[in-house]
């Protein structure tokens, strides 16, 4: 199951801001990103709001005529439980396909099964998602299998308890992956005492009491039209889709059965460290509150992620590369890893670098990553931000290669913004950034700005907070 899925996109009030081209003026690099004949071929997304105010997406991918993906993604998780409730959307979706009114467990695995297809779901801090990959000609049954699973899951009290010991298992290993728990830890540094700093899993003691009961109320709270979006994509047609919808989904709740009202995030400076002197590496995550996706600094964002960089020792030249940090740790050999991460959520967002290093070489790798951000306000070049552009285009278009990336990129832009952006007008965007955008932005975020950091390992080397603090105004040559 999906533990931990980075959010890229998530949704504010309105695209209004969007009106206008993003700061920067231009709305076209001198440096082409993509032959614009590829982008007008790209196909358009269609949209159909249904009566019940369920919304129906569907995007034909020109080079996939055999094969479809649909998906029902959802405006929850983790973020929208309480702290007695946290871990139910992942609890669900463990529950998933264990056996509806109409299917027991065996049959809807045969059913998949025999049809050749594959069904999976995941769950993030704001999404829940189900979806289906199966050839074109089962998509009508794809739809009623999926449509089963979120109205009629059987939720046994036997099944509850099997998939309670299957998830605590699933726990531990987790907390064996230590970047995994450091990035948990880190959210609850940069949230204390906010449902955006809880972790996907929830708390142990949770996991085993929360009763089929709790999962009723969570499913009666959350699985609700408004809050939900069909997708399809591949070999899918889109007023088949609705229709399909229409009937599948029509006993769908408009309004939720139980109040909810979503918590704002509050970013908070803090730091968590655990020292573990017996770990090989020290592992540590730096972190600085940022903006929701409707902002327009997401897209200078990218570019300082970009500029920034991420290396593993597994990979070779790193000595070499045009990313200051990264030639750094490669060369001088301070840590196995080293990488720059960007997560937004509705109405924040975290941006940040990651590493791995060893116990004597800490803190000169602290040195380096915290004269890396605030430079950034200072150091940045157009050329190195037309270097970046060709970049960012490039693993834009990579990342909507498949049916099941496209459904993806649909349903979480629809819940998120509201609708989905043609790659023409994103690229726009992209290329309407330029160096003055950049500063402007890392200024913004970076500069004598509070941070949260979450640190494990051997980490008797590492610098504390108000150093890190003070570092964020200083400009290190």
């Amino acid at each position: 199951s999906g533990i931990r899925k980075m959010n890229l996109l998530r949704r504010c009030k309105s695209l209004k801001r969007f009106a206008n081209v993003p700061r920067g003026g231009q709305l076209f690099s001198s440096v082409p990103c993509v032959e614009p004949y590829e982008l007008v071929r790209y196909p358009i997304t269609d949209v159909t709001t249904l009566s019940s105010g369920l919304r129906v997406a569907t995007e034909k991918c020109p080079r996939n005529q055999s094969t479809a993906t649909v998906g029902v993604w959802i405006d929850t998780g983790s973020r929208y439980e309480s702290k007695e409730t946290n871990g139910c959307a992942h609890f669900l979706e463990h529950l998933a396909f264990k056996g509806t009114q109409k299917r027991d467990r065996d049959s809807l695995e045969i059913e998949i099964e025999n049809i050749g297809g594959h069904l999976n779901a995941y769950t993030s801090r704001e999404q829940t998602v189900y979806y289906a990959q199966v050839h074109r000609k089962d998509t009508a049954q794809a739809v009623d299998i999926l449509a089963d699973i979120i109205l009629n899951s059987k939720l046994s009290s036997q099944s509850v308890d099997r998939e309670r010991s299957v998830i605590l298992r699933e726990m531990e290993e987790v907390y064996k992956d230590t970047e995994e728990y450091v990035f948990d830890y880190l959210h609850d540094a940069a949230y204390l005492e906010n449902p955006l700093g809880q972790t996907i899993l929830g708390p142990r003691e949770n996991i085993k009491k929360i009763t089929r009961d709790d999962l009723l109320r969570y499913i009666g709270t959350h699985y609700t039209t408004d809050r939900m979006v069909i997708v399809g994509a591949g070999a899918v047609d889109h007023q088949e889709l609705v229709k399909l919808v229409e009937e599948k989904f029509a006993a769908l709740p408009k309004t939720p059965a139980h109040p909810f009202e979503r918590v704002p995030a509050e970013f908070s400076g803090s730091d968590y460290r655990e020292r573990q002197d017996d770990m090989d590496l020290a592992h540590v995550a730096l972190a600085y509150e940022t903006c929701g996706w409707t902002d327009p600094d997401t897209y200078p964002l990218l570019f300082i992620q970009a500029m920034i960089g991420s290396w593993d020792i597994k990979q070779t030249g790193g000595e070499h590369s045009s990313s200051k940090l990264v030639s750094a740790v490669a060369g001088k050999k301070l840590g196995e890893k080293v990488m720059a991460f960007n997560t937004i959520y509705h109405d924040t967002g975290l941006f940040g670098i990651y590493a791995s290093s060893y116990e004597k070489r800490l803190f000169d790798l602290m040195h380096h990553i915290t004269q890396t951000i605030p430079n950034v306000c200072y150091e940045v070049t157009s050329d190195t931000v037309e270097e970046m552009r060709n970049q960012i285009t490039a693993n834009l278009l990579l990342s909507l290669d498949t049916s099941a990336q496209v459904c993806e990129d649909i349903g979480r832009q629809i819940l998120t913004v509201g609708r989905r952006l043609h790659p023409t007008e994103v690229i726009t965007r992209i290329n309407a950034v330029d160096r003055a955008a950049v500063a402007s932005c890392a200024r913004r975020f970076f500069y004598d700005k509070d941070h949260a950091l979450a640190a494990v390992g051997p980490i008797f080397e590492l610098q504390d907070y108000q150093f890190i603090r003070r570092r964020s105004y200083s400009l290190v040559r």
